[in-house]
């Protein structure tokens, strides 16, 4: 893909799984930059539940009618993954109070990194402010009815992985 001249955005994260949050600021991403590139970390100290290639192909098919995104799996610094795909910008969501604090870190580190590449920030949506990825694979791990708060394809996932019927019966 060559993005010179384009305004594109990186939006990084484990998406592990992808929420309903997510998607939105994706697609809001996308009415600011002219391509966001989705990148799913292989690198997390955390301990997904899906592989790096499920979390992809989730991914992909929900944004499959939406060409201004792409999804890519990454490793390494996102900085550098940054720079290396073209992109002057890394996008984060800030839900609460609470996520600030870690982003602001996280956005100055990479700023020492690579000066160039600035961080913009977006407010979640008002209706995804009590979600996270964490929450959702917890009460889904329990039975607890999901659907609406991550994609359909993802809601099919999370229910075969943690041995429900899909649908919810």
């Amino acid at each position: 893909m060559d993005n010179r001249g384009e305004r594109v955005a990186v939006y990084p994260g484990t998406f592990d799984p992808m929420t309903m949050g997510h998607v939105s600021l994706i697609k809001r991403g996308c009415e600011i930059f002219d391509h966001v590139i989705v990148a799913v970390a292989n690198d997390t100290p955390k301990s997904p539940l899906f592989t790096i290639t499920e979390r992809v192909a989730m991914a992909e098919e929900v944004f499959k009618d939406i060409p201004q995104v792409t999804v890519e799996p990454f490793s390494g610094l996102l900085v550098e993954y940054a720079e290396r795909r073209g992109a002057h910008v890394v996008l984060r969501g800030l839900r609460a109070v609470s996520d600030f604090e870690y982003e602001f870190q996280l956005a100055l580190m990479n700023r020492k990194l690579k000066k160039h590449i600035q961080t913009v920030f977006l407010m979640t949506d008002y209706q995804w402010l009590y979600i996270s990825s964490t929450i959702v694979k917890a009460a889904g791990k329990l039975g607890g009815d999901i659907k609406g708060l991550v994609p359909n394809n993802v809601y099919r996932k999370l229910r075969e992985k943690y041995g429900y019927p899909y649908p919810l019966n």
